[in-house]
Order: C-alpha cells, then sequence, then structure tokens
C-alpha cells in the first residue's frame, strides 16, 4: 500500500499545518495559473458520492473528460469510464492520511496529466497506477481488461515491497521505473504527476518524512522532469520542495513577490508596446505576461542581489510559424535596445530536452529591462509539457500493424524495420540505462543516479569518422574492439572529458585509449568538451593500455566511473601509471603520436609468451609483461611481482613501485634476461628529459631522438614552472645497447639539462643510466 493510503478501520494521522502555498492567490492572476485546483475539489465532492454514472460517464470523471476533449476532440472515453470503475471499486473503502478517499489521488494525477495533453492510455494508466500496488487488482486482470500497453504503464510505475527489498526498495523501484522509462517515456510521466499531487498534499506527514521525500523530489524526480522537458511539472515541484527544504529563503520570497504584487506592473506597459509594434508589423503574435515561480525569483535575487518588478515576470510571444519567430525578433531589436548578451536561439538548436524558443531582453525608454521569450504555438505545447506533449510517441503511423504499439509498450519494435523508435532519443537516459546495468550494489546505483542527474546541462560532441590513425598507428576501434570507427555525435553531461567521452563510446574497449584529438589538434584525455566539439579518439591496437587511477579524476559520467574502478580493481598494483602519464596527464599536456611504422602506447606493453622479451621467471607458466612505470631494457636488473589473470609485471629493481609493493607484502618472482645480453633486441623505454624552456625545444628534441633511430611511441609535455619544462617520451629502441648514446644526444640538444630513465626519476636514487 503507497504510503498516503490507510484502512478505513484506522483513524488518519492528525492533520499537520502544510506547506506555505507557493502560488497565491494574488500570484496567480498575473500569469500562469497553477495545474487546475478546482476541477480537484470537484472531484472530491463526485468521488465521496460514488461513481454515480450520468450519460455512461461518471459524475467524478467529468471535469477530467472535459479537459481531455479539449485536447484530444475524437478521444474515447468508455476506456477511461472501465479504468475508473475498476480503480474506484478497487480503492473503495481505503483513506489517504488526509481523511480523503483514496480514488481522489489516481483521478488528480489524471486530470494532471489531463491538463498537459497527455493521451488516453497515459491516462487509463494513471487512472489504474496504484490498483496493483496497494489492491487486489493484478497485472494480468489489467492486461485482460486494458491491453499490454496500459499494463506495462501500470508495471512501471508500481513500486516494490519493502518486505521483499528492505532498505533497497526504493533504489530498486527507481531503477525499475528507468528500465521501463527506457522503453516507454510516459512511465516517467506518470510518476511525475503522482509525485507532484502528492507533494501538494504532503502537509499531513510527519516533518521528517516531508524532509525526506523533497530530498528525493529535488534529486531525483525535479532533474529527470527537466530532463523529460515538462516545465510545467517541474517547477511547481521546485516551488513544493522549496517551501519544505528552505522555508525562510521561501518566505522571504514569497514576501518580495507580494510586496511587489500591489505596484504597477512594468512589464505590462512594453507588453502593450511590444503588441503595438507587431501589429504594425503585420505579424499575427500573442503578447502574455508570464510570472517567475519562486525558485525562480530566487535565483534571480541570489544573482542580482535585487529585484525589481521587471525581474518577476518574462515576455512570452506566442507566434504561428517558425519564420514569425525570427520576424519577431527583427521588430524587437529595431524598435527596443536589445541587451546582446542575453540573446539565446535554441530553435536552431534545441535544447536536450526538446525545448525550443528564442531568448532575448529587450529595454524601454525608461531602462526596464523585459527578459522576452519568443515561440511558436506548438514550441510552448512542447516547453510546458515535454514528451507528454508528444502524445503516444510509439503510435503505428497510418497503416502500419496495429500491434506496433503493444510491441513497443512490451519493449519489442514498433516500426517496419524491426526497431522501435522514440523520437524524443534521450541520450542521459541511454547513458544512466548503461551504466545501471553494470551496478547491481543498490546503494552504489542510488548515488550515483543522483550524481548522474546533478548535471543539468548536456554537450554534443561530433565524433569523427576514421580507422587506424595514419599518423601515430593507433586503431579506433568499435565497442566490440573489431577496429571500425564509431561515427555520428554523443550527448554527454557539461563538464564531461575525453574520458568520458571514449567510455560513452566504447564501453570497456575505452581502457585502450591513449590519446584524442579535438577539434583536430592533438589533447589530453583530461580534455573537457564543449558544445559542437569534434572528437577523434586514439586507441592502443594492442591491448596493453589499461586507465589509470588518475583518469577517475577528469570523469563525470558513472559509467567511466564505474568501469574504470572495476579494471583498477581487477589488476592491482601501480602498473598501469604510465597509461595514465600518456592520456589523462596534468592540465595542458599534450600527446605526440610516432611514425606510421611505430606501434603500440605508453603503456607496460603486454607480451604473447612466457619467454618473450626475452626475461625468464620463476613462474615459468606466466605470461610475462614489462611494467611501463619505469620500462626495463637488457641489462637492467630486473625482478617480477604476480599479478591477476596469469601475468607476471617484471620492473627495474631501482622501481619505487618495488619497493611500495614489497613493503606491502608482495613476494617478489625472480626474472632474469637470457639470449639478449649483447643489447641486440628491440625493447621500449621512458626517458624523461628536464629543460630549460625555449621556442623550438620539442623539435630540437625529436630530431635528436629520429637520429639515434629510435621512434616515439607518445610524448607528453608538462607546463612549464619557473622557465622549467619537463618532457616524457616513451620510445622503441630498435637495439637495447643504444640507448646510453641516445640519452647523451639528447642531452646535448641546447637548453636541456638532464635526461633520466622515468624509474629512476621517481626514485630517491636519482643517478645517470
Amino acid at each position: 500500500m503507497s504510503a498516503e493510503a490507510t484502512n478505513p478501520g484506522n483513524p488518519a494521522a492528525p492533520p499537520q499545518a502544510a506547506p506555505p502555498d507557493p502560488v497565491d492567490a494574488s500570484h496567480r492572476k498575473r500569469g500562469r495559473p497553477r495545474l487546475e485546483l478546482r476541477g480537484l475539489r470537484r472531484i472530491g465532492r463526485a468521488a465521496l458520492l460514488g461513481p454515480a454514472p450520468r450519460d455512461g460517464l461518471p459524475d467524478a470523471l467529468e471535469h477530467v473528460a472535459k479537459v481531455h476533449r479539449a485536447h484530444h476532440p475524437d478521444a474515447d472515453l468508455d476506456t477511461l469510464s472501465r479504468a475508473y470503475a475498476l480503480a474506484e471499486s478497487s480503492h473503495r473503502g481505503q483513506l489517504r492520511k488526509s481523511g480523503e478517499p483514496y480514488i481522489t489521488h489516481p483521478l488528480a494525477v489524471t486530470l494532471i496529466l489531463a491538463e498537459l495533453g497527455a493521451e488516453t492510455t497515459t491516462l487509463t494508466a494513471s487512472l489504474l497506477h496504484d490498483t496493483v500496488e496497494d489492491t487486489d487488482v493484478t497485472l494480468d486482470q489489467v492486461s485482460s481488461e486494458f491491453g499490454k500497453e496500459v499494463c506495462y504503464l501500470v508495471d512501471g510505475v508500481t513500486k516494490l515491497e519493502k518486505v521483499d527489498y528492505g532498505a533497497a526498495a526504493e533504489p530498486e523501484t527507481f531503477r525499475k521505473m528507468l528500465v521501463a522509462t527506457g522503453n516507454d517515456v510516459r512511465v516517467m510521466s506518470i510518476k511525475l504527476a503522482d509525485r507532484l499531487h502528492n507533494m501538494r498534499t504532503l502537509g499531513v506527514m510527519r516533518p521528517e518524512k516531508q524532509v525526506r521525500i523533497a530530498k528525493v523530489t529535488r534529486d531525483v524526480l525535479i532533474p529527470l522532469a527537466e530532463r523529460l522537458g515538462v516545465q510545467a511539472l517541474k517547477s511547481e515541484l521546485e516551488d513544493l520542495v522549496f517551501a519544505i527544504l528552505h522555508p525562510e529563503e521561501y518566505a522571504t520570497t514569497r514576501a518580495l513577490v507580494l510586496d511587489h504584487a500591489g505596484r504597477p506592473d512594468p512589464l505590462a506597459a512594453i507588453a502593450e508596446r511590444v503588441r503595438a509594434v507587431l501589429g504594425e508589423a503585420d505579424i499575427d503574435a500573442e503578447v502574455l505576461i508570464r510570472p517567475r515561480h519562486f525558485v525562480s525569483v530566487h535565483r534571480v535575487r541570489l544573482a542580482r542581489g535585487t529585484v525589481t518588478g521587471a525581474d518577476l515576470g518574462r515576455l512570452l510571444v506566442l507566434v504561428a510559424e517558425d519564420a514569425d519567430c525570427y520576424a519577431v525578433l527583427g521588430e524587437l531589436h529595431t524598435c527596443f535596445t536589445p541587451v546582446v548578451s542575453e540573446f539565446k536561439d535554441f530553435i536552431a538548436t534545441p535544447k536536450f530536452n526538446l525545448y525550443q524558443s528564442l531568448h532575448t531582453a529587450v529595454t524601454d525608454e525608461e531602462g526596464a529591462i523585459a527578459e522576452t521569450l519568443i515561440r511558436t504555438h506548438q514550441m510552448h505545447r512542447v516547453a510546458e509539457a515535454g514528451v507528454i506533449a508528444l502524445g503516444n510517441p510509439y503510435a503505428p503511423a497510418d497503416g502500419a500493424d496495429p500491434s506496433g504499439a503493444e510491441r513497443a509498450a512490451a519493449g519489442g519494435s514498433a516500426d517496419d524495420e524491426g526497431e522501435r523508435v522514440d523520437p524524443t532519443q534521450p541520450g542521459w537516459l541511454c547513458r544512466l540505462l548503461e551504466w545501471q546495468r553494470a551496478t547491481p550494489d543498490p546503494d552504489t546505483f542510488w548515488t550515483s543516479l543522483r550524481a548522474d542527474l546533478a548535471q543539468d546541462r548536456e554537450v554534443t560532441v561530433f565524433c569523427a569518422a576514421g580507422g587506424f590513425d595514419d599518423e601515430s598507428g593507433t586503431a579506433e576501434p568499435d565497442a566490440a574492439g573489431t577496429g571500425t570507427a564509431v561515427t555520428g555525435t554523443v550527448g554527454l553531461p557539461a563538464g564531461a572529458s575525453c574520458v568520458d567521452a571514449a567510455y560513452a563510446l566504447y564501453g570497456e574497449g575505452a581502457h585502450h585509449c591513449i590519446g584524442a584529438r579535438v577539434n583536430g589538434r592533438l589533447a589530453t584525455l583530461s580534455t573537457v568538451l564543449c558544445d559542437g566539439d569534434s572528437l577523434h579518439l586514439l586507441m592502443a591496437p594492442d591491448s596493453a593500455a589499461g586507465p589509470s587511477p588518475d583518469w577517475l579524476d577528469h570523469t563525470r559520467t558513472p559509467a567511466a566511473r564505474l568501469a574504470i574502478s572495476r579494471w583498477l580493481a581487477a589488476h592491482p598494483g601501480a602498473e598501469t601509471a604510465a597509461a595514465g602519464a600518456a592520456g589523462a596527464g596534468a592540465a595542458g599536456a599534450f600527446q605526440a603520436c610516432a611514425a606510421p611504422g611505430a606501434t603500440g602506447s605508453a603503456a607496460a606493453p603486454r607480451h604473447p609468451g612466457p619467454n618473450a622479451a626475452g626475461l625468464t621467471t620463476d613462474l615459468p607458466d606466466a605470461t610475462v609483461r614489462l611494467a611501463g612505470c619505469c620500462t626495463p631494457v637488457p641489462p637492467d636488473n630486473v625482478t617480477g611481482f604476480a599479478v591477476r589473470g596469469g601475468f607476471v609485471t617484471v620492473h627495474r629493481t631501482l622501481c619505487p613501485v618495488v619497493a611500495r609493493m614489497a613493503a606491502a607484502g608482495r613476494q617478489p618472482v625472480g626474472a632474469r634476461w637470457h639470449g639478449a645480453e649483447d643489447g641486440a633486441q628491440g625493447c621500449r623505454v621512458t626517458l624523461l628529459a628536464e629543460a630549460f624552456t625555449r621556442p623550438h625545444l620539442l623539435a630540437d628534441l625529436t630530431e635528436a631522438i629520429a637520429a639515434e633511430g629510435a621512434a616515439v611511441v607518445a610524448a607528453a609535455v608538462e607546463p612549464p614552472r619557473e622557465q622549467r619544462v619537463r618532457h616524457t617520451y616513451t620510445l622503441h629502441l630498435p637495439d637495447a645497447a643504444k640507448l646510453p648514446s641516445l640519452m647523451r644526444a639528447m642531452r646535448q640538444v641546447p637548453g636541456v639539462f638532464d635526461v633520466l630513465r622515468a624509474g629512476r626519476a621517481q626514485s630517491t636514487v636519482a643517478a645517470r643510466s
């Protein structure tokens, strides 16, 4: 049974003071009203009298039917009537904690959705949304009487029982709803309307429960309403949460609005002049004053320090066609003084939640600034109702298979190609569904969900085509690691880095990412992406590279964090440090890629056989790989450590990692070079060049390296500090015996004062090689 339903034998909880009404009568007179309250009162009175059909329609359903017919004149009300009869009979005798018959709740939820223009199937499911949870009605009964589509929606919003899930019931319920929303966004529409009505009547709850529900609403449901574009529900939910969680700030804001209510509205004069200007230009437009809701007023006050009468609302200009929006904009900017910094075009570039509008601000002769929204009537419906305004996005086209919508509701396909088409295409939802599958722990899921939804903006990144990179010899595989490039666009939360993009595109395959090009320039994986950036990720052609712990500092998406954490847990130790240095180093570093003949990455190379790289270990059946943190070469003294997966990672004995692992109690594995004492074997090594910063230093160093016959696998340059700079190079040498001459050649480059092996540079013994 839901939190607000009680049995008739139990007295209702004593009513407590309800939170202040966030939209009082004086404020409603100035613009957008709260979703119809008189209709809710009429519904309550009718519900007390029972179904009492008249002309085949129950009295309690009359107002819902009238509102629904205003949006859908041809709607079949027989289904709604049958759904109400089942809901009323099954909830009969149940009371809300306010003492009202419980049927008033599903009726109120249905009225909220009807006012937003929801179609009949959604309203049918909203009438029945608590029957399976709170009564003896079963999903099979709903399916047989109303079809699989309604059954799917009802099941999607049905809570999981605490007796079965305990403390995990709430996060697992939201997980279930989100998965259902992935197949049909109408599930979340019903949940949002359900929460709005519960928030309106939250005053009967204990104060601590009010706070708990308000926090979940703030952290999860309000961001979901924003992402689905349902601004009408989001705005009212924000005000109700504001009143509960911040009562003092709410009272201050409410008093500020009431104080200005009795004064002349400066927007009224500007609106009248706008009407005259548009009339003279023969533009058919409706000019309205749209008041800000309380949270919006509070944000303006915090941003500007003071609030004027013009700040309490915005002008809304509604026209018929898209072209008229730009005509209105031209007239306003011609006849008024525009505030250039306030102009935004969300028609040419819609927001990720379907929102479209032109935003501008103009000033009158007295200096009053009027923020103005310009949109078509259809854009306005979508701006208010979001996905609800789309009706049934899964309904088959005319002449299509009539069962297509039911297949879509069941998670199947609804088009001729066998794939369900969702016109909203919410990229944020796809990302959320991807990482939740890999997060079985409810606490981790709940924490990650709140963190993901806290990202309030989204950027779109264009992924450049390509296979193997011509300059680096690196591959750009698809998610399966096949080497096929992924093209198109990817949506990411604002502040996401190349690491986030890699995991969004390739999943687990992103472990092998070693660099990126952003807008054609080489960049580190820590680079923050902006809206419209072009991205080309560089992937290692082998499976040697792996994520560095540093990558976790540059991720914004739970999918990336979870994937990196899983990999690091499966590969303990510090052997991946070099991969992080190549990919996600300090800000300002960059990647330099090798010539076509050089392959591999800056990470530790994994060798396919037990005796690869001319090494023998005390575990002859283990696969040997050289540590990327110190890149040992013959004839270095080496030692190994066994890691998961049957590998032995070999380090130079002077490597700092050896001391750390020994201190941690890890047992070393003996390792020896064989057949390579003459050094005539190719190897990979990491060198650090310390130099005084000067122009063309990088070019001179790479020229010296090339003259010695070495190939640059990867390079990173740290930002200069006190006129000094450090270059880190991972190099492939055809002959290990040439390493000393290579280091001497690099030291002879003007400005370079030292060249060190990576492992020794990090150790306390900084002896030259």
